[in-house]
């Protein structure tokens, strides 16, 4: 079964990390996994025509590997989170090589903001990231589209149940590349038939 909302006990247990925006008027479109060279160039050209800000939360040898990108994505004025170096998973790295995986993004840029690949990370992790000034980013309304049996339209069918204060999450990836360009633009005209104003986190 495909949960694109995350139920709100779910949200409850793990009260620590952030799940929703502030603005009942508004969502909040996020990126994980970029920048890439084949899907990033493609979300900030649809982000520019539809004037609307997001949220990146890059990995930092992607970073490293398309500094150019990287730097578009800045100068567009899109939010930067952190999310990790490699794509590190937190369930299995020890704390001390998940912490230098941060770091060492932070250094090529530095962001409060904090997305854990996969969205999994344990309760010690957990203390020692907040104890770094960090948010824990996590998301309400999860596309799916790096799902490789996931269907475009289902993905648009569901944005149906997007509401305010909403955290969208996406991927700028080659894996998410199909499901990701066939369905964005339609979610987007679906929010904005709703009235909700797109907006960076912070």
């Amino acid at each position: 079964m495909m949960f694109f909302r995350v139920p709100l006990l779910v949200q409850l247990l793990f009260s620590r990390r952030v799940w929703k925006g502030e603005n009942r008027n508004a969502v909040y479109l996020t990126f994980d996994d970029g920048p890439d060279q084949l899907t990033t160039p493609w979300v900030l050209d649809l982000l520019k025509k539809e004037n609307i800000k997001a949220t990146f939360f890059c990995v930092g040898k992607n970073m490293t590997k398309y500094p150019d990108i990287f730097q578009s994505i800045l100068d567009d004025g899109h939010a930067i989170g952190n999310h990790t170096y490699a794509h590190e998973k937190g369930i299995r790295t020890s704390i001390d090589s998940y912490l230098q995986a941060l770091n060492k993004t932070d250094e090529i840029h530095h962001s409060s903001l904090f997305r854990p690949p996969y969205g999994r990370i344990n309760l010690k992790q957990v203390k020692k990231i907040k104890a770094l000034g960090k948010k824990i980013i996590m998301w309400t309304w999860n596309a799916q589209d790096y799902k490789k049996n996931m269907n475009p339209n289902t993905i648009i069918s569901n944005a149906k149940r997007i509401k305010g204060t909403d955290i969208l999450l996406f991927h700028n990836s080659i894996k998410s590349k199909r499901n990701m360009m066939e369905s964005l633009p339609s979610v987007i005209r679906i929010v904005k038939q709703k009235n909700l104003s797109f907006q960076r986190l912070s």
